[in-house]
């Protein structure tokens, strides 16, 4: 069954975040229409929890693959990321 969200989305932004090496979270993947779709699809088939911020991914869309976040960002993604954890880690404990 596909979520709905899916076909009304038209852009997405996959940040990925290794303390270990990274200074901050970077863009991993990006896309518009079609490859915005099959992102979130992927995301969907894989239990990536979506949130969606068309604010945020218009910004966030401008920065190329591999670049690190501006740090006017930090906040909003770091409260994204811990919404994230929380729910990842409420999923992994219902199990």
């Amino acid at each position: 069954m596909k979520n709905d969200y899916l076909h009304k989305r038209k852009e997405a932004v996959v940040l990925s975040y290794d303390q270990s090496k990274d200074v901050a979270p970077r863009v991993v993947a990006k896309g518009k229409g079609e490859i915005a779709h099959k992102i979130l699809e992927k995301a969907e088939q894989h239990h990536i929890p979506i949130q969606e911020d068309p604010t945020l991914v218009e910004l966030l869309g401008q920065l190329e693959i591999d670049e690190a976040i501006p740090e006017e960002l930090y906040q909003v993604v770091a409260e994204i990321f811990a919404f994230l954890y929380k729910v990842d880690h409420s999923l992994k404990n219902n199990k």
